[in-house]
């Protein structure tokens, strides 16, 4: 005897697994796609506030390099960054030796792009002293090309009344190579003074 079915029971079955099963299959796919895209954004976004402070970063920080010499623990040649001090360069040498004179020196004082920094030991002499062929002074004791006067102009190494007075009419200065462009003093007195002076 045949059993009576209830009519497309089966068909109607393996069209609703088969909806199923496709119905995974695109969910499936829409995660995978949602997920790719989620990863892909946010790597992209990262790359790009990478280089936003990169670029940053690299305008604004300068560096210089000095010289300093004289009491300190390691005397030498130091790159620093644009807007440094006497202190910074000091700090960068190991600091102050145990016979350094500091009532002497001004650790506040800006430093400029290839200055000498000399620190002098106690008891020895304060005013310009020439070490090894170069003229050196203490970072307090730098002359201002914008406001010093023609007599204490005329204390620099190769100035005397007539470039200091070329100095004074050049005036004002936003950098020390000015004192080149503005052909006040000529190169190689520039190579003296340009450890001694500041602007």
């Amino acid at each position: 005897m045949v059993e009576d079915l209830p009519p497309d029971g089966p068909q109607r079955q393996n069209q609703r697994l088969r909806l199923t099963v496709v119905g995974f299959f695109f969910a499936g796919l829409f995660l995978l796609a949602l997920g790719a895209g989620l990863f892909l954004f946010r790597g992209t976004t990262a790359d790009k506030d990478i280089e936003i402070i990169s670029a940053a970063d690299s305008k604004s920080v300068g560096e210089i390099v000095v010289h300093v010499d004289g009491a300190v623990t390691r005397p030498g040649v130091y790159q620093l960054k644009t807007d440094s001090r006497v202190n910074d360069a000091i700090s960068a040498a190991g600091g102050l030796s145990g016979n350094a004179d500091q009532s002497k020196i001004n650790l506040a004082a800006k430093i400029t792009d290839g200055q000498k920094i000399y620190v002098f030991a106690q008891g020895e002499n304060t005013g310009t002293t020439s070490i090894k062929g170069i003229t050196s002074i203490t970072g307090s004791d730098l002359i201002n090309i914008n406001t010093a006067s023609e007599s204490e102009l005329d204390k620099l190494p190769g100035i005397g009344p007539v470039t200091a007075q070329k100095i004074i009419t050049s005036r004002p200065y936003s950098s020390l190579e000015e004192l080149l462009t503005k052909k006040a003093v000529s190169s190689s007195v520039y190579e003296k003074i340009k450890g001694l002076i500041a602007y």
